[in-house]
């Protein structure tokens, strides 16, 4: 019988209380330094817990932006519902109440062998020395054949300038006009993502664009999140507005004409938000750490998340290739069994062998109503690996006005205990 979604909410506590009682590291004459490169989701939480269990730790987060915009709640500022500054987090109280040293400023290269990286701060090249490093650096776009240009048909796919382009470009639709969508090969960041942002679009067009419509080009051959509402909402709702074309992935885009050739046919757009297939974030590739099968994505030990090139390397979020969803929610999760993992070595101890991790999405299906998504995930000591809770996976019966609500209440939560 699978947990409906307050009994699964309930799990997810219970499954954070799992890590046990992490305590402050032991005292040394030299207190073990952390580096963090990153600053969204699993770089915030890892900082922030890593102060908050590891006593004496010296934390320091690198991150290139003065604050972080979430891509969680972002589709809702390209529709309008919300402004850029409802989804602004900033790094003062990772600073103030929690002691992490915030450097903004760009890595430049990795030293492996003598435990430094190297970072742009300030126009000068600075050396950091680490005991442990995070590496949590989100993802990067696989650019499509042809003429592309992200700033002609843009991804809004790292909540920033993107998000308000596309905006811009929505507003300035007019009736009977066409927004083409495109939806990446799985893996990519957030899988309910793109579909959500496709009920939005729709909901925005039927209400403000009379004759304009939506067509979404998904390179999987079928919905990957959420099936059962995001499919009853495209036959249903917005079966006037929206074509959704599965088994449609990129051959060729020409950006500046707003057309994109797909193995199951060629569109032309007014608008074009094309999102571009994905991998593991510049630092990660750069530093040859990734090394799954298929090139794309770090390969990791899921009881520290230390790469399984160099052990003193941890490597959390969209970047990581354990099977997990690639979400804010699940970033935060797993940050937390690293700085759990991380406190333990630095005691001379082992992880804890059964870690769980949890994940909550909620989409909104209408401005109004939304549906939800839950699952966990447990170490698997003979796979090595962790394995889904069948239990725990579970999609809204339908999307609610209560779901809406209780969106906005998880998104200020995990705001909270990321940023807070």
């Amino acid at each position: 019988m699978k947990a409906n979604r307050r009994e699964f909410l309930g799990m997810a506590g219970m499954a954070m209380a799992g890590l046990g009682l992490p305590r402050s590291v032991k005292s040394n004459t030299v207190a073990p330094r952390v580096l963090v490169v990153g600053g969204g989701f699993g770089g915030a939480t890892v900082a922030k817990y890593l102060r908050l269990w590891g006593g004496n730790i010296e934390v320091t987060l690198i991150e290139r932006d003065p604050s972080h915009f979430s891509c969680i709640l972002s589709n809702l500022v390209v529709t309008g519902n919300l402004q850029m500054d409802d989804i602004e987090l900033g790094y003062e109280a990772l600073q103030i109440r929690w002691g992490v040293n915030v450097v903004q400023g760009e890595v430049l290269q990795i030293d492996p062998a003598a435990n430094e990286l190297t970072a742009s701060v300030g126009g000068s090249s600075i050396t950091y020395p680490y005991d442990k490093l995070v590496l949590s650096p989100g993802v990067e776009f696989i650019e499509p054949n042809g003429n592309y240009d992200p700033e002609l048909t843009p991804h809004a796919w790292k909540a920033g300038p993107q998000t308000l382009l596309l905006k811009q470009m929505l507003s300035a639709m007019g009736t009977r006009q066409t927004y083409l969508l495109t939806i990446p090969k799985s893996p990519y960041r957030c899988p309910p993502g793109p579909y959500e942002r496709a009920c939005g679009i729709a909901d925005y067009l039927t209400k403000k664009r009379n004759g304009s419509r939506i067509v979404v080009l998904d390179a999987n051959p079928s919905i990957q999140a959420e099936p059962k509402n995001f499919g009853n909402a495209f036959n249903g709702l917005y079966r006037d507005v929206l074509t959704y074309v599965p088994n449609a992935g990129i051959l060729s885009v020409d950006s500046a004409a707003g057309t994109i050739e797909t193995a199951a046919g060629n569109f032309a757009g007014d608008v074009v938000n094309l999102i571009p297939n994905q991998r593991a974030g510049k630092i990660v590739t750069d530093s040859g750490l990734a090394n799954d099968p298929t090139g794309r994505w770090a390969t990791v030990d899921p009881l520290t998340y230390a790469s399984s090139a160099f052990p003193d390397i941890h490597i959390l979020g969209d970047s990581q290739a354990t099977g997990q969803p690639k979400s804010g929610h699940m970033a935060n999760a797993q940050a937390k069994v690293c700085a759990d993992a991380i406190i333990r070595a630095f005691n001379g101890e082992a992880p804890d062998p059964t870690p769980v991790t949890a994940s909550a999405c909620f989409s909104p299906i209408t401005s109004e109503k939304a549906s939800w998504l839950t699952a966990s995930y447990q170490y698997d000591p003979v796979s090595k690996s962790m394995k889904r809770v069948d239990a725990s996976f579970a999609e809204a019966d339908q999307p609610t006005s209560d779901g809406m609500q209780q969106m906005f209440q998880w998104a200020r939560n995990i705001f909270a205990d990321s940023f807070g």
